[in-house]
């Protein structure tokens, strides 16, 4: 099952935290199979906000796992200094993936990219639609969305 309460809940001093992070997966089978890879790493897991997508959670993280066609969305609040470790995290999941964290006016602080699974990398800042391009997805500017994101929505 997909759905697991085992994992640490997110710290609560990131609940108020608009999403800071965005970003997208190519090549993940489905949702269900991403968020079976964060329960597997100790994470919880619930539905999402829709009937595929799934919401992911530890400490220092919460992340909803949206499937768009084909490809994964990615949304959600993660502890600046944990940027990194929820990449390498991805990596292990042997995922291509691009990744961005914005402070709280919205500016891209970081983005990381991994092309294949064994060969991440930090890029320059690029522009958003150029970011998910490559995996289909592109930004929406309808404001705060169900999804509750400021660029990354369907």
């Amino acid at each position: 099952m997909d759905i697991s309460d085992e994992g640490q809940p997110l710290d609560p001093i990131w609940h108020e935290i608009n999403n800071n992070m965005f970003g997208g997966l190519a090549g993940a089978p489905s949702a269900s199979w991403v968020a079976e890879r964060f329960i597997g790493a100790g994470w919880r897991s619930q539905s999402g906000s829709s009937w595929e997508s799934y919401e992911v959670e530890t400490s220092w993280c919460r992340i909803e796992v949206d499937p768009t066609d084909g490809d994964t969305l990615l949304n959600g609040v993660v502890d600046p200094q944990r940027f990194e470790d929820l990449a390498a995290l991805l990596t292990r999941f042997g995922l291509r993936f691009s990744l961005e964290l914005y402070d709280d006016d919205g500016e891209l602080l970081r983005e990381i990219e991994a092309e294949t699974p064994s060969a991440p990398h930090a890029a320059a800042p690029r522009s958003p639609s150029r970011l998910l391009a490559p995996l289909g997805l592109g930004p929406t500017r309808a404001g705060r969305s169900r999804c509750r994101s400021r660029r990354w929505c369907r």
